[in-house]
């Protein structure tokens, strides 16, 4: 899973950044389920991802409310 740059996070939209979302929890588990069974993993920059989106979407809401 690439990394997504700011700028990319910044063009997408809401429901674009909501969906992505969804995906990376989806690989999230997939990941974990992989670390338990002894495989290499990305947990910690899948987490940091669907944070950062997260955060996009905050940002985004009050500026909208404003």
């Amino acid at each position: 899973m690439p990394i997504l740059r700011n700028k990319d996070m910044s063009k997408m939209s809401n429901a674009e950044r909501d969906s992505k979302i969804k995906d990376l929890k989806m690989e999230l588990v997939k990941e974990q389920v992989n670390l338990a069974k002894g495989g290499k993993t990305k947990v910690r920059e899948m987490k940091k991802t669907i944070a950062r989106l997260l955060t996009f979407n905050r940002l985004n809401e009050t500026v909208e409310n404003k």
